[in-house]
């Protein structure tokens, strides 16, 4: 199969589908793999570490799209890339269609075969490519969060972690899914006092046993919650 990686166009997104150890898999495996010139820069993976990977660099997506029988990208094609998708063509993404009705209309009109990275389950239920997102998710919220409570930013100055003499922030986390857990790992490392709700008591068991012990767990029903705020 001929796999394309086109560079990723939309605003402010400088991911790439694929990186090098990829192409080097893919084509062990026999595939062949066209890259845009300067897809992974963003990414911080250089032309040439595609090339060495067995990659052939193309100068235009025109090219990728025109030649590859599957087109692997992070976000959904925007409408500049609407023309160039073909029927019978794969197109690997995340899609997330109930967002846009044009891309939605786009796609079944272009006869692509579009796999939405977001709707890939295993049989135990698990989200393998949401997964990563959300531990992303997580880990920045705190990351942002802190930085916006900075004075600069118009926050109150409160440092996260505190200091010796200075109380650290109190952080509450209300769910405990993946970004919660995340989010209650990057808050407690950074010293703040965490209190996480969830409605599973199953799940706040499991926490229990993975999350520090400046994380408090609790409940989550209205009295919990208004006591927290």
């Amino acid at each position: 199969m001929i796999v394309g990686v086109p560079r990723e166009i939309k605003t402010a997104e400088h991911r790439v589908a694929l990186v090098p150890a990829g192409v080097e898999s893919l084509v062990g495996d026999g595939h062949s793999v066209l890259v845009e010139q300067g897809a992974g820069i963003g990414s911080g993976f250089a032309d040439e570490a595609y090339r060495a990977a067995g990659a052939t660099l193309v100068p235009k997506p025109a090219d990728v799209w025109a030649k590859a029988e599957m087109v692997v990208k992070v976000k959904e094609p925007i409408e500049p890339e609407w023309p160039c998708m073909r029927k019978g063509q794969v197109v690997f993404t995340y899609f997330h269609f109930a967002a846009s009705e044009p891309l939605t209309r786009a796609v079944i009109k272009s006869g692509i075969i579009a796999i939405a990275y977001e709707t890939v389950q295993l049989p135990s239920g698990d989200l393998p490519l949401l997964t990563p997102m959300s531990e992303v998710a997580g880990r920045m919220a705190v990351q942002e969060g802190a930085k916006y409570l900075e004075k600069v930013y118009g926050g109150s100055g409160i440092l996260l972690g505190g200091v010796p003499g200075v109380l650290p922030a109190e952080v509450l986390i209300i769910g405990g899914g993946v970004v919660g857990a995340n989010a209650a790992k990057m808050a407690a490392g950074l010293g703040a006092r965490v209190t996480l709700l969830d409605l599973s008591l199953d799940r706040l068991r499991y926490l229990a046993d993975v999350l520090p012990s400046n994380v408090d767990l609790l409940y989550s029903n209205r009295y919990n919650l208004l006591e927290q705020l």
